[in-house]
């Protein structure tokens, strides 16, 4: 089966081929590259298969997954085929990899959060946790979008408190969203701009490797 998407894999260094492990997959905000993501996992390649995706449109100095008609629009057509593609990408990986399907987790910045937290409606069971740095829900996903249960589904959701791109007000609105739903949400705040610092980065791992034990 052909790949739908660029990516950059990670993993343990010695695989047991009578095992199936968690996967994690990885998707960067807009202008970035699946490389520049990887120092935000670094750490985590011996617990999870990491899959650092690559948006698919030209957007230098990197690649973008959808993009922008106004302030917190996505362009819906480019928007659907960037979740069709991720879906597809999804698929792929659990088809080609030792992968445990009850532990497959979503982590993205910017761009890439909005796709996770829209992945993890549509995918519903099929994602166990969503680590969504600095992003939003767009508001045709919420009116139009067909969605899945989450309230098995736990998230890590973090925003800047000082972010000039999206604002904080977002962030909160993702956390009361999600949880709303039923989700377990953790909502974290920092005194940042549109930018993920070492603390961030920290709990989020932290975070991440203690759901791996629940």
């Amino acid at each position: 089966m052909k790949t739908p998407m660029i990516y950059e894999l990670q993993r343990p260094k010695t695989i047991d081929p009578n095992k199936k492990y968690p996967a994690l997959f990885v998707m960067h905000g807009i202008g970035s590259n699946e490389q520049n993501m990887l120092s935000l996992v670094r750490g985590l390649e011996e617990q999870f298969f990491i899959f650092s995706i690559r948006g698919h449109l030209p957007q230098p100095p990197g690649y973008a997954f959808f993009t922008i008609q106004g302030y917190g629009k996505p362009h819906r057509e480019v928007f659907d085929q960037a979740i069709g593609k991720l879906t597809s990408f999804i698929e792929y990986a659990t088809e080609q990899y030792p992968l445990e399907q009850s532990q497959l987790y979503l982590l993205g910045f910017s761009q890439g959060a909005i796709l996770s937290m829209t992945l993890g409606l549509t995918l519903g069971d099929r994602i166990k946790g969503i680590v969504a740095l600095s992003g939003y829900i767009p508001g045709f996903v919420k009116e139009e979008y067909g969605k899945k249960s989450v309230d098995h589904m736990s998230l890590f959701i973090s925003h800047g408190e000082m972010d000039q791109v999206l604002p904080y007000e977002w962030g909160v609105a993702n956390h009361e969203y999600y949880q709303g739903l039923g989700a377990n949400v953790t909502f974290k705040s920092y005194q940042d701009g549109h930018t993920i610092s070492i603390q961030n980065l920290h709990d989020f791992q932290q975070w991440l490797l203690a759901s791996l034990t629940k």
